[in-house]
């Protein structure tokens, strides 16, 4: 299979399969407990039918849209995530590459494997950068700081992984940054031979956002221990009014699922939240974005931009969320596999289709303009309509 025949999600994932040693593959792909709030995020899509209009004149379509002050030729954008040289040796350069290419926005996380000022010296196209709280304020101020003098323009703190998922499918192979595999992982690694050549043949694996604070070597041996050494589940809303006060700029938090946790992100001055489940791999049973997006919108999309992540895989998905009210949406899985079955190429294939798809679906539902979307072009099936609708 290559990459020419990847047409959609699925055969980007079937690639990365063929190309990862399954402990990294299965970080990818896998969630916490049973998944049980993996596969909802993907299903509830498919509770909502889109309803399209006809004779509209759409021969061009115009899919910019402005997000926390920042304009995107596209309303998806890369989010931020970890570990992503283990994926490919490019890592986030791929990615910030391919998001640079298509005026699109991108994270770089606190986990990256690239540094915040390597990609933001290279693009221009708007940045985030995706941060942890943790117990040294100290440590959490001078990030911020160091982000504000790159030149990034977001801040995004995520907020629902105080304390690390239980993901079963890393526990069964030992996977951990440093490797710690057990030998049924070592086994994985060693069925993958080119993948074993690659990462020794590239730069040495870093964590360079963490690097000058974090010894992963020494007292905090694993991703795992520092989410439960180092990040503080104390966390609270005054700490955070603190550090948008000090931040200055746009301050988003990734990972509200509540609509009071949203108004109260309003309240504090973040200019977004992210609707969030982490992509399923933190509370398994937590409801889906898609199916509290409508509410979230209602309670305090007036003042502050909602964003919505996990579970996209198309274009029509996306045009549901932003009919919704969602501003813009969030692609991960999307992007990672096929980062990690081809770089940059990968990255940029994915982003094509994404565009293309969207393109189409826009012209098929009679619309020239993002904001031409609202709900009168959805209909929800038997029980799923959002509360926030049925009470209007």
């Amino acid at each position: 299979m290559r990459l020419t025949d990847c047409h959609n999600h699925a055969d980007f994932r079937r690639l990365a399969k063929r190309r990862l040693p399954s402990p990294i593959f299965d970080y990818i792909d896998g969630g916490a407990d049973d998944e049980s709030t993996l596969a909802r995020n993907a299903a509830s899509f498919g509770e909502v039918d889109l309803i399209p209009n006809v004779l509209r004149g759409v021969e061009e379509v115009d899919l910019s849209v402005t997000v926390m002050g920042q304009k995107l030729d596209l309303p998806v954008y890369c989010s931020p995530t970890a570990l992503q040289r283990l994926f490919h040796h490019d890592g986030e350069r791929a990615t910030g590459a391919a998001a640079a290419k298509f005026g699109t926005m991108f994270g770089v996380s606190s986990l990256g494997t690239v540094s915040l000022e390597e990609l933001r010296k290279k693009h221009s196209n708007p940045q985030v950068y995706q941060f942890y709280f943790h117990k040294d304020r100290g440590l959490n101020r001078a990030m911020m700081q160091r982000a504000k003098e790159a030149g990034v323009e977001v801040m995004m703190l995520t907020v629902d992984s105080i304390t690390g998922g239980n993901r079963e499918r890393d526990k069964r192979t030992g996977f951990s940054i440093p490797f710690r595999l057990n030998a049924r992982g070592l086994a994985q690694f060693v069925m993958k031979p080119a993948w074993g050549i690659n990462y020794i043949s590239h730069d040495t694996f870093a964590l360079p956002q963490l690097d000058a604070h974090v010894d992963m070597g020494g007292g905090t041996a694993s991703i795992g221990q520092y989410f439960t050494e180092m990040l503080d589940p104390a966390m609270n809303w005054d700490d955070v009014a603190e550090m948008v006060e000090m931040w200055g700029g746009p301050f988003c938090l990734k990972g509200v699922m509540a609509a009071e946790d949203a108004v109260r992100a309003a309240d504090i001055g973040c200019a977004g939240v992210v609707i969030s489940n982490h992509g399923g791999r933190q509370l398994d049973g937590s409801r889906s974005p898609f199916d509290q997006l409508d509410e979230i919108v209602q309670a305090a999309g007036d003042r502050l931009d909602v964003m919505l992540d996990s579970g996209v895989t198309r274009g029509s998905h996306v045009l549901k969320a932003l009919s919704l009210g969602a501003k813009a949406v969030g692609l991960g899985r999307y992007y990672l596999f096929p980062l990690a079955a081809a770089g940059q190429p990968g990255v940029e294939r994915a982003l094509g289709l994404m565009r293309d798809e969207l393109i189409r679906d826009m012209r098929l539902m009679g619309r020239t303009r993002i904001d031409q979307l609202t709900r009168d072009n959805l209909r929800f099936r038997d029980g799923a309509e959002p509360r926030a609708l049925a009470g209007r």
